[in-house]
């Protein structure tokens, strides 16, 4: 795996921006790393660098900084969900990589300039998106998140010294986020980070009628849980992945018989031609 260069810029040097993500296990392969690189490369001004850590960095592109997956030091129960990989983030030192870094989920697709999530707020501050499903909880969404390496070693002690209790008692990473960051965390602009599911696809009626949109302002948009990226740019139709026409779904629909049919409508999804046209590379 590739390392970060030795020498360190002069004090005149500009900023580099770093954009880091995770990849582990076979639920994303390197396709997904070239294509966030592409993006960040077409949706950021100055110096940057994407920086992956990944237990497996064949197939990624020469331009993406590879290092090993952070050791997350502890067995978290494995009846308790979420991303907790991600913790190991918080660690000391990551490989040599210091200053301010954005973390982006491989589920996202950049569809707006990134500048802005390296301007916003104080270099000091985790800044993540906010909970959308419960936004009066003021729950973090660290589905994009900026943080300062080095700055919160805390939050991997804390867990290390109950692993089993912290976990089962936040359930997800994020929320631990939330809760643990000492001075608490802050948010990105509410436009700036959307939910496919929640701010593109619409209701089920919706999706029956129109394409998903993109919302006004958006700089991300993210898939976590739910609908994956492919299927978003390739439509859904009659129990498959794929275009088709409504007519199509709705025989299928019915025609199956039972109780689903309410389950089998809601699947229906035109392609999204702008997830197309941003994830590239």
């Amino acid at each position: 795996m590739t390392t970060l260069p030795e020498n360190k810029p002069s004090p005149s040097a500009p900023t580099i921006k770093q954009v880091i993500c995770i990849k582990w296990g076979t639920a994303y392969g390197a396709r997904h790393v070239n294509t966030l690189y592409a993006m960040v490369a077409r949706n950021i001004t100055g110096p940057f660098r994407v920086i992956c850590f990944t237990d497996n960095d064949g197939g990624i592109r020469g331009e993406v900084v590879c290092h090993p997956l952070p050791a997350l030091g502890c067995e978290i129960p494995p009846d308790v969900p979420g991303k907790w990989p991600k913790v190991a983030l918080w660690n000391r030192e990551l490989f040599g990589v210091e200053g301010v870094v954005l973390f982006v989920d491989l589920d996202s697709v950049i569809v707006g300039n990134l500048d802005g999530y390296f301007t916003h707020g104080s270099p000091d501050e985790v800044i993540t998106a906010r909970n959308w499903i419960k936004p009066w909880k003021k729950l973090g969404q660290t589905s994009v998140f900026r943080f300062k390496v080095g700055g919160h070693p805390y939050m991997l002690d804390n867990l290390h010294a109950d692993p089993a209790g912290v976990s089962r008692k936040y359930r997800y990473e994020q929320h631990y986020v939330t809760a643990g960051i000492r001075g608490g965390i802050r948010f990105w602009p509410a436009p700036w980070t959307r939910h496919f599911r929640l701010h593109c696809l619409g209701s089920w009626l919706t999706r029956l009628l129109r394409a998903p949109v993109l919302p006004p302002g958006a700089k991300v948009v993210t898939f976590a849980g739910g609908t994956k990226v492919e299927q978003a740019i390739t439509g859904r139709c009659a129990g498959r992945d794929g275009t088709g026409t409504l007519g199509e779904h709705l025989r299928w629909v019915f025609g199956q018989g039972g109780s689903g049919w309410v389950r089998r409508l809601k699947d229906y999804m035109k392609p999204a031609e702008w997830v197309a046209l941003h994830w590239r590379e």
